[in-house]
């Protein structure tokens, strides 16, 4: 059930997995999310996610929800001292496999915009944007837009 390339395994995540994905949660994000909160998540019918591990270190996660013809990347985060190194992409190809199997056509996501390094990582991937949230994510100084960014499946 694991998937193994080079020293990086992804993993199915579950729900022993919680503290886990709320620690990395907190790590990449300023607005961490609780284990409560990722437990209320990942039991919506439609979701799964996967842990990014580097020997046993919990490295990187994504959690995706599929509905119907669309799913949408729910979060994603790498921490910092491991990105750049194609994690972010591999977490994404598993949620769009998971996502095509489960019969969806297309994989959205929200990046904020002040995010060139994730923007560049999307773009590279196929991603284009479908729309734009301002005042989405909130700032110590303020706000940034999202941008909503689609990729076909098929």
């Amino acid at each position: 059930m694991s998937e193994n390339s080079g020293r990086i395994l992804l993993q199915p995540l579950g729900p022993l997995d919680l503290a886990v994905a709320a620690t990395l949660h907190a790590s990449c994000f300023d607005d961490g999310w609780s284990e409560a909160a990722m437990a209320e998540i990942l039991a919506m019918p439609g979701c799964t996610g996967a842990l990014a591990l580097a020997g046993d270190q919990p490295i990187g996660f994504v959690i995706v929800l599929a509905v119907a013809a669309d799913a949408e990347i729910i979060t994603l985060g790498v921490l910092s001292a491991f990105r750049r190194r194609g994690i972010g992409g591999r977490l994404l190809a598993w949620a769009a496999d998971r996502s095509r199997a489960s019969g969806c056509r297309r994989l959205l996501l929200e990046v904020a915009e002040d995010n060139p390094a994730a923007r560049a990582l999307y773009g590279r991937l196929g991603f284009s944007q479908v729309g734009r949230r301002p005042s989405y994510y909130r700032r110590s100084a303020g706000t940034a837009a999202a941008m909503v960014l689609a990729r076909d499946l098929d």
